[in-house]
């Protein structure tokens, strides 16, 4: 695959060509900031996890903290300049589909299945909370086996980090990760303020139905569409 990024719009030339050693620019840390957001805030399976787990108070900051730090390996990754090694091996693009489509139809079939069972669901009683280690493993799964999360931090992100002169990329770097501990933690904690809402059974039923439509459609669209 090749992705070409067309920065020049609201990239000045001097922050392109930029021969001073800057240890901080704030014109790139806003770019960095404002993109990132750009492709954080969206539904998707990452976000409907940790939304799901936030409410049920589940390990919320280990999982905030988590996909805040994939996000900073990966962005950096990227625009150290290796997201288009990644972009260009289709077998590795092939792998990480066919993984994450089928990790998200079996999450997906979970879903569906907790929505559609006759037990009550409720906050407190009846829910089975999930221990930290396994709690973990979801998050690095639901993360890592997405490649939607290497085209966003890897490819995108990195080649827009990637048109900046070297000392101009960190401020791009910490603008796109600051961006994601924003959203990570204020959607993990920031849930709690739902809580009155899933005090009834229905509500979670309409939650995990639309958590297992998410994860399917994602699943399918990784399955039939080709990069």
């Amino acid at each position: 695959m090749k992705l070409c990024v067309d920065t020049s719009d609201y990239i000045p030339i001097a922050l392109q060509e930029a021969p001073t050693l800057t240890p901080f620019n704030l014109h790139v840390f806003l770019i960095g900031l404002s993109t990132s957001f750009g492709l954080i805030v969206a539904i998707g399976a990452q976000n409907a996890f940790i939304l799901k787990q936030g409410i049920l108070k589940n390990h919320p900051f280990t999982i905030a903290l988590l996909c805040t730090l994939i996000d900073v390996i990966l962005i950096s990754i990227g625009v150290a300049g290796l997201g288009e090694l990644f972009a260009l091996n289709k077998m590795l693009l092939l792998v990480a589909r066919v993984g994450g489509a089928l990790f998200l139809f079996a999450y997906g079939f979970r879903s569906f299945h907790a929505a559609f069972k006759k037990e009550m669901l409720e906050i407190h009683h009846g829910v089975k909370p999930l221990s930290l280690k396994r709690a973990i493993g979801i998050t690095l799964a639901i993360s890592l086996l997405n490649p939607h999360i290497y085209l966003d931090t890897l490819v995108l992100l990195g080649s827009i980090g990637g048109q900046f002169t070297p000392n101009l990329r960190l401020s791009f770097v910490i603008g796109a990760v600051t961006a994601s501990t924003i959203w990570f933690f204020s959607l993990s904690y920031g849930a709690r303020l739902l809580l009155p809402v899933f005090k009834k059974p229905i509500a979670w039923k309409i939650l995990d139905t639309l958590i297992g439509m998410v994860m399917w459609g994602i699943a399918f669209f990784l399955v039939f569409t080709v990069y």
